[in-house]
């Protein structure tokens, strides 16, 4: 009954570490006990009896996690929302996310100036990826950047979904500079997060578990933050189930956290059963991704609302070389009040002016670009495009 509990003692992210942290604390309580006039017996039963005293007190506490909103918290939510449009940003200096976040590559006033070409066209909405690496590194130097970029896109009138893990394309990835981008190849550099670091080291949990809730924590009621989607494409890659239980871990670190804005991971493959219904049951709003036609779209949208009656947004869509279209899929969904988040903003080192599979060249410009929408000096690749979303997005 002697021993003094914090409230910081629990927010390790073990049970083991939390009983360490008491501990520590009351070391000297401890060393008292060990002097104390008794056999080694009487010692090791006194030991015991504190640790399971201990181990009572923190199990409650890192049990507790909020709820996954319900369809009414949802549409209540969406309800005071605008119909809103944007783009998944990188700036166009970052092959990567780490290029964008590390402190001796993060360009803000390269941010702002691109992020005002959103605002000239109405968007009001950027997606923007995470990566836990550059956190690593300095955590606060990160979360100051993280600021940093937020305060510039709220000059700009814009809300910002960030993304914390993903499983599209490179798996290996080091600190410091980033390689260049390799000619007509699409996103040559990208990341995925945490990548082969699930196969090489068995602490790593643990580690992403600090990192989602130290960013989490500190932006938690941030009204500049739109929504958190916790990982992007789960079982990309060929990944499959393998990518379940990271996901199931980061719904949960997000649910003790219990952020004001929603929670959410996209759907994006029909054929991953398992993981869809997962997703759906686990966010608080319904995030979703699809590159086709007007009708496979809308046939998109319809089964996904068989699935649940939450609120859609459409995280990733636009890729013209396969036929979607901002002429034919955003008039579409501003029809449907679904929040329109297309993959790209301005041409740059991601090389998403490139389509998925085009065969290597000598980097000249495609005559028809597969993403973005602008070039780094601010001009659009189509005009006509250009004008027609900024007719799109000057009503709500």
């Amino acid at each position: 009954h002697d021993f003094r509990f914090v409230e910081d003692d629990w927010e390790s992210p073990t049970l083991g570490a939390c009983i360490n942290n008491v501990v520590v604390r009351n070391e000297q309580r401890l060393n008292r006990l060990e002097r104390a006039p008794m056999n080694e017996l009487a010692k090791l039963f006194y030991r015991c009896v504190a640790a399971v005293a201990l181990a009572a007190a923190c199990q409650p506490a890192l049990a507790k996690e909020r709820a996954v909103w319900s369809a009414a918290q949802a549409q209540a939510w969406a309800a005071q929302l605008p119909w809103m449009a944007g783009a998944d940003f990188i700036p166009s200096n970052a092959i990567n996310q780490l290029e964008m976040w590390q402190a001796e590559s993060f360009d803000a006033a390269l941010i702002d100036k691109e992020l005002g070409y959103a605002k000239g066209i109405g968007m009001t909405v950027m997606r923007v990826y995470l990566h836990h690496l550059a956190w690593q590194q300095d955590p606060q130097k990160f979360k100051q950047n993280i600021d940093t970029y937020l305060s510039i896109a709220h000059k700009q009138g814009i809300r910002t979904v960030f993304v914390f893990f993903d499983d599209c394309w490179n798996e290996d990835y080091k600190p410091g500079p980033q390689p260049l981008p390799k000619p007509s190849v699409h996103n040559s550099g990208w990341l995925q997060d945490p990548g082969r670091l699930r196969q090489m080291d068995l602490s790593y949990e643990d580690m992403l578990e600090r990192y989602v809730k130290d960013v989490m924590t500190r932006f938690k009621d941030d009204p500049r933050i739109l929504l958190w989607d916790v990982y992007n494409e789960p079982g990309n890659t060929s990944l499959g189930l393998k990518s379940l239980p990271l996901l199931k871990k980061v719904f949960s670190w997000g649910r003790q956290v219990n952020p004001s804005q929603p929670l959410s991971a996209g759907i994006w493959n029909k054929e991953l059963a398992e993981l869809n219904q997962f997703q759906v049951d686990n966010s608080d709003v319904i995030t979703y991704h699809h590159y086709g036609s007007e009708k496979d779209h809308e046939a998109w949208i319809t089964w996904i609302a068989s699935l649940t009656p939450k609120p859609l947004i459409c995280t990733e869509y636009m890729a013209r070389t396969i036929g979607s279209s901002f002429a034919d899929i955003m008039p579409m969904l501003k029809r449907r009040k679904i929040i329109a988040i297309n993959w790209g903003l301005v041409s740059g080192k991601s090389n998403t002016i490139f389509a998925w599979n085009t065969p290597l060249g000598d980097g000249a410009e495609p005559k028809l670009w597969f993403h973005d929408i602008f070039r780094p000096d601010g001009s659009p690749f189509d005009a006509q495009e250009t004008a027609l979303i900024k007719r799109l997005t000057a009503t709500p």
